[in-house]
């Protein structure tokens, strides 16, 4: 039995926090993808952005919890803002929220505790 990298899905409009966080996971050794295929890359957690000029973070959030296949994803919102009913609404909608500056010592925790490590392959087994 092999072991599988836990899938971390980053979304944000500016492609230097994608950089930041995908680098930084990586580091760890997660496997982390700034992209919008959340079906093809089957992440384990995503990170997303509130606000975005194409979708709003929560819209989002609310299309990938009614998904059968993807409600249980966790979603672990980021916000530049720190507007009260941003972060009132990331909670209701997601699973977690941080605010922008990001600060990885403090964003790693949070993810950890959605992962499973050392999952197993289920294409190996």
């Amino acid at each position: 039995m092999s072991l599988q990298k836990n899938k971390i899905l980053i979304v944000d409009d500016d492609p230097d926090v994608i950089e930041f966080l995908s680098y930084n996971f990586r580091k760890k050794g997660y496997e982390a993808e700034g992209i919008a295929k959340v079906k093809s890359f089957e992440p384990d957690v995503i990170i997303a952005d509130i606000m975005m000029p194409e979708m709003d973070g929560i819209i989002m959030c609310k299309l990938l919890k009614s998904h059968e296949l993807l409600k249980n994803i966790p979603i672990i919102f980021l916000s530049a803002t720190q507007d009260d009913y941003h972060a009132m609404n990331a909670g209701m909608a997601g699973d977690d929220y941080i605010s922008k500056p990001i600060r990885f010592s403090v964003l790693l925790p949070m993810v950890e505790k959605y992962l499973l490590h050392d999952k197993p392959s289920v294409a190996n087994e």
